[in-house]
């Protein structure tokens, strides 16, 4: 699933790709706005993404489908 985090003044997002759901990762990211923690995510190459909580701007959590191979009609 394809995770975006904005941080407050920056002019960039965060973009990672990570095997947890959707209710995981919405957990995580309250737990670290509502305490004032860090947001910890690690990707599918097992990297460790550290963001404080106190500067998140948004946090986009992208559905959840399986990838599709191929070249047919949508």
């Amino acid at each position: 699933m394809e995770v975006k985090i904005g941080i407050q003044n920056v002019g960039r997002e965060i973009v990672l790709e990570t095997a947890m759901d959707a209710e995981a990762v919405a957990k995580i990211v309250a737990e670290a706005v509502s305490k004032g923690t860090e947001l910890r995510l690690t990707d599918e190459k097992g990297r460790q993404i550290i963001v404080p909580g106190n500067v998140l701007g948004y946090v986009e959590i992208g559905a959840e489908e399986a990838r599709r191979v191929g070249f047919g009609v949508l």
